[in-house]
């Protein structure tokens, strides 16, 4: 297979998607999902990675490892090929979503028990935090409307 080139714009915009994924992941392992999203090829090996992102070996091991645990890559073989080729997973992107939507009642319920035991001399602070609750509650019963109209716009 031909070495994988990058392009300079190509180079900014996996830069770019990385700092945003770091939010929730480590800078290596944000690299590579913005790699496996951007690169012309779906599919990219283990050398082919730590090539494209100049990354160590054991970096790029640590980051995959992390990315295959809470599932946003996945890899596949082929035969008689011994190589691990790792893509995207946006196979099940749908029920990952839902599964967030589900965490704000967990959030909610951990928030509410927060609420429960501040005392009454924050009050402004109970305010804010009673406001958030709220904000969530609101979330948690508007989002799953919004994903059957998203749904239903696509027939």
């Amino acid at each position: 297979m031909d070495s994988l080139k990058l392009s300079d714009e190509k180079l900014a915009l996996i830069e770019k998607v990385g700092l945003l994924f770091e939010q929730g992941l480590q800078p290596a392992a944000a690299r590579i999902a913005a790699l496996l999203l951007v690169s012309d090829r779906l599919e990219l090996t283990f050398d082919e990675i730590c090539e494209a992102l100049n990354l160590s070996k054991s970096a790029t091991s640590n980051a995959l490892n992390l990315l295959l645990n809470v599932n946003r890559i996945e890899y596949i073989t082929k035969p008689g090929d011994r190589k691990r080729y790792f893509r995207s997973n946006l196979s099940d992107w749908k029920e990952t979503m839902k599964a967030k939507f589900l965490d704000f009642d967990k959030v909610n319920n951990i928030m509410r028990e927060v609420l429960g035991q501040r005392p009454h001399s924050t009050k402004d602070f109970n305010l804010k935090l009673e406001e958030f609750i709220q904000f969530m509650e609101f979330m948690g019963r508007e989002i799953p409307t919004l994903f059957k109209k998203w749904e239903q716009s696509k027939k």
